[in-house]
């Protein structure tokens, strides 16, 4: 089972940014503070015990608490910012972005087959 790591600095999602040319990056933006971002969390979370180590780097930005990150995530993928919102990264491009309730552990795993 994958874990998820957190990313706090820009300078961090700059790496996270240059390793999508290696290996795709699902990042999930959280607010800590929404109860559909919890819900969305949760999805994430029974979707990560359910995965293989797969090649993917699973990332997690908690947007209040690190906004310079999530406004430069915004900013280079040129992904209007929502949250929770799902964006599914590789070589540098977003492949698919999704938000609020489509969120969803079953969503993830179709996403993942059929953009990898």
């Amino acid at each position: 089972m994958p874990q998820w790591k957190e990313i706090q600095t820009t300078d961090e999602w700059n790496q996270v940014l240059e390793d999508s040319q290696v290996k795709p990056i699902l990042v999930l933006k959280h607010s800590t503070t929404c109860p559909v971002s919890a819900a969305a969390f949760g999805e994430y979370e029974h979707f990560l015990k359910e995965v293989e180590n797969d090649g993917v780097s699973y990332i997690l930005v908690k947007v209040i608490e690190s906004r310079p990150v999530s406004n430069q995530i915004a900013s280079d993928l040129e992904v209007k910012h929502e949250s929770p919102q799902a964006i599914l990264i590789k070589e540098k491009n977003t492949i698919w972005n999704a938000s609020h309730w489509k969120i969803t552990k079953s969503t993830l795993h179709e996403v993942l087959q059929s953009k990898l």
